[in-house]
């Protein structure tokens, strides 16, 4: 927004009005990104000066660690009404991130209907479709009339706030369609709903992997996906602006480990300086402890190094080119998993088509490079210096696309093996490949 509103003493009337007046004005993700950087008690004097629908609103923007802020600061009869309010989902998430004991609390303040829906939601595994969907939705049969199914949407004692697709069930709330509110209210009064229905639908399972399911909502360009439990009874819907959130939150955290660090799985400005330190803290441990192989490996040759000097010239060349290029093999495929472009069974045809990369980015930089160095340094190191950004460029990108694969087949995080980690071992091979070409070069020069 063009200034930030300024947080004032409620006591004075007259600013009270106008700032009321201001907030009337700003958008809800203005609000939204604007609000956490105020005191708590200034939190709490807009939340009052909002009406209830704009606040419920606002309020749902934020994340679970500001929201728990903001409820700190109210009253309970206010926040009785904004839990309630909530979708059942954003609630769930809200209670994941708080302590038991409060959890319950609010839980016990909630309506029946309302406390049912979220019990349900906590009821599944974290990270999985069922955590995230809404069990608020509104089915439809086979056999209704289109006008029969707008007259029972007009009469709903509670609307869902996604009415964009509808699902189709038979009797046994088994899904067999979805059908869209635009062919709904555009077809004729007595058009049967399975008549207009689209009988190619997608599904998940409850315990189905939310980033799995988030992911099948963008690439087939749903509006929403049905959820069904092991009975394949419908029994929820993940609309999209939660998968897109599911998906932001996923790809932040891939591309924080991608950097060497743990997810802050909170805003940055809401965490302490510890906590920084600590979520870097076990990667810098794990890369120091890592690259203590690239100190092995020198001292290993440092024979070599006391005999032809030049040769430590050119480590750090060496080593930072091919762990560049493991790092963007690495960085290239776990993308490429994450958004279902490659799976093992193809680690195959990526490793072979990487190792092809990798050999003619090597080919590349040992037709520039090597004329150079051979030019200053005498043709032997030239040729040395050649070979080795060859056959090092072709070897990372060959574990930069590997590692990754291997790592998803037993269970990890493809993220783990990031960059870095696969920079560090770049390096060390490839200080190996270095000398090695030296010793056949070289010869006896090495040995004195």
């Amino acid at each position: 927004m063009a200034h930030a509103v300024q947080p004032i003493s409620p006591a004075a009337v007259d600013e009270l009005t106008a700032l009321r007046m201001e907030l009337a004005e700003t958008s809800t993700v203005e609000l939204a990104e604007e609000l956490p950087r105020l005191a708590l008690a200034d939190q709490a004097v807009w939340f009052r000066l909002l009406p209830k629908d704009r606040a419920l609103a606002v309020f749902e923007e934020l994340d679970p660690v500001h929201q728990q802020e903001v409820l700190d600061g109210l009253k309970t009869d206010f926040v009785r009404d904004l839990l309630d309010s909530m979708e059942a989902d954003d609630r769930a998430k809200l209670f994941d991130e708080m302590p038991a004991k409060v959890t319950t609390r609010f839980q016990s303040q909630l309506s029946p209907s309302e406390r049912r829906m979220t019990a349900q939601l906590l009821g599944y595994e974290p990270e999985s479709a069922g955590r995230i969907m809404t069990p608020d939705y509104v089915s439809l049969r086979a056999s209704m009339s289109a006008a029969a199914a707008i007259e029972r949407l007009r009469h709903l004692r509670e609307r869902p706030r996604h009415l964009e697709v509808l699902p189709v069930t038979d009797g046994h709330r088994k899904l067999i369609g979805t059908v869209t509110l635009a062919d709904l209210v555009t077809a004729g009064a007595d058009t049967p709903v399975g008549d207009i229905m689209s009988e190619e639908h997608y599904q998940v399972s409850t315990d189905t992997d939310q980033e799995e399911a988030a992911r099948l909502i963008q690439e087939a360009n749903l509006n929403a996906l049905a959820v069904v439990d092991h009975e394949d009874r419908l029994v929820g819907l993940i609309t999209w602006d939660d998968a897109m959130e599911v998906l932001e939150a996923e790809d932040t955290e891939d591309a924080v480990r991608a950097g060497g660090s743990e997810p802050l799985e909170r805003p940055y400005l809401s965490a302490g300086v510890f906590m920084l330190a600590r979520k870097r803290a076990v990667w810098l441990l794990i890369l120091a402890v890592s690259a203590s192989l690239t100190v092995t490996v020198l001292d290993y040759y440092e024979s070599y190094l006391s005999h032809v000097t030049v040769l430590a010239l050119f480590v750090s060349l060496l080593t930072g080119t091919g762990g560049n290029s493991g790092s963007q093999a690495s960085v290239t495929i776990i993308r490429a998993m994450a958004v279902g472009e490659v799976r093992f069974s193809d680690a195959l045809k990526i490793t072979w088509r990487e190792a092809r990369v990798g050999f003619l980015l090597g080919a590349m930089l040992a037709i520039v490079g090597g004329p150079v160095v051979g030019f200053l340094y005498g043709p032997d190191i030239g040729l040395i210096i050649s070979l080795t950004l060859l056959v090092v460029c072709t070897w990372s990108t060959f574990v930069g696309s590997f590692l990754p694969l291997a790592a998803k087949k037993i269970g990890i995080d493809p993220a783990l093996v990031s960059a870095p980690m696969v920079s560090t071992l770049c390096d060390a091979t490839g200080l190996i490949i270095y000398f090695t070409f030296a010793a056949l070069v070289l010869g006896p020069a090495l040995t004195g």
